[in-house]
Parts: C-alpha cells; structure tokens; sequence
C-alpha cells in the first residue's frame, strides 16, 4: 500500500498526466454527448410520430453496442485510407472522445426518452391547454427536467471514464498523449508493473465513489422537487 500511494504522490508525473488526460477527455465525451442525447431523447420522450417504436429500438440496440465494435468502425472512419483520413485524427485524443460520444450518446438519448415519456402526456396536455408552441414546450421542459438531467450526466460520465476497449483501439495508449487510466491500467499489468496499475485503480475507485455520491445526493432533491 506504502508503494501504492507513493506512486500517486510521488515523484511521478507521468501518472498525474495521465489522469489529468482521462477527465479531459471524459469531460468533453460526456459534454457533447449530453448535448445529443438529452435534446433527442427529450423529443423522443414528448412526440408521437409514425416510426418512434422502429427509433427506440434502433436506439436500445446502440446503447449496447460493443466498444470493440465502434473502436473499429471510428479506426476505419479515422484511418488514411478511410473518409476521414485527411483530417489525421486517429491515435489523438479527440478520435478517443469521438469513440466515446459513439458509444455515450445512445444511452443518454435512452435514460432521458424513458424519463420523459413517464410524464409526456401530462406534459403535452399542460403545454395544449396553455397555448404552448411545441418549440417552446421542449426548451421549457429542457429547464424544468435539468435536475434529473445531470443525473443522466454523471451516469455518462461515469460509464466514459471506465472505458478501455474503443479508447484503446483509436487512441493507440500513446505515452503523453493518448494514455488514459483504463488503457495504462491494462499496460501496467501485463507488464507486471502492479503498483503503477493499483495506483490508478485506486484514483478510478475515488472518482466512481465521487459520482456515485453526487447521484445518490441528487436523487432526493430531484423526489422533492
């Protein structure tokens, strides 16, 4: 344990680097993919239309698509001989967030379509009563929902900063520039190196706790409200 912590406090800025890189790059993953999910899965939640079923399906299936699976297809999209290849993108950090909102976006769009579709009617029948534009009606619920929205955050946050298959895949676990926890975790036991390894379990263990405790503190206020 004495090894443990000194790898964390220690003269070590490898390791500082490349926590500091993993809440970055979970923090601009969980960032857009909010911007994407929550506003589609608020549109799916409120509205009716001919082939929602056939979207919530398709959007189940996404929620759980394999990180190996979008690691290769982002590899393909990124590589030089693929559509985006020209922008050189792969083995850099934001092909790693790409991968992530891949993956991230579907299941903020599910937790937040099932969260409104509770309420919906209600919802649809307040907002036709009182004359409200449909436009507005959704940047209205958008404002009254943001509470249990940032739970759906975190959930997201929390499942971007655990990920290793995709990231690994299109970030390459590039020392100083693509090494994240999960992929450095990974390298550091195989290589037997379980001190390092222990070090940033140790780091994702305290920041999973944290989350979970802001979810768990959010869930009262949001019963109360």
């Amino acid at each position: 344990m004495q090894e443990v912590l000194y790898q964390l406090f220690g003269p070590n800025p490898e390791l500082r680097e490349i926590i500091v890189l993993t809440l970055i790059m979970s923090f601009f993953s969980t960032v857009i993919s909010a911007a994407i999910g929550i506003p589609l899965g608020t549109w799916l939640g409120l509205t009716d239309f001919k082939g929602k079923k056939t979207w919530l399906k398709i959007n189940s299936t996404l929620m759980g698509l394999p990180p190996v699976l979008v690691g290769l297809l982002v590899f393909l999209l990124l590589s030089h001989s693929g559509p985006l290849g020209k922008f050189n993108l792969l083995f850099s950090l934001p092909a790693m967030v790409i991968a992530q909102v891949i993956l991230i976006s579907p299941i903020m769009t599910g937790m937040t379509a099932n969260l409104i579709a509770l309420n919906a009617n209600t919802i649809n029948e307040t907002c036709l009563g009182l004359g409200i534009s449909s436009k507005k009606m959704l940047g209205l619920v958008l404002k009254d929902y943001r509470r249990d929205y940032l739970l759906n955050v975190l959930a997201g946050f929390g499942r971007s900063i655990a990920e290793v298959g995709a990231v690994q895949m299109v970030g390459g676990n590039i020392q100083y520039k693509t090494r994240v926890m999960t992929t450095a975790i990974m390298m550091q036991t195989n290589m037997g190196q379980f001190e390092q390894a222990l070090a940033l379990g140790l780091v994702l263990l305290v920041i999973a706790f944290v989350v979970n405790f802001a979810v768990q503190s959010l869930r009262p206020r949001i019963s109360d409200d």
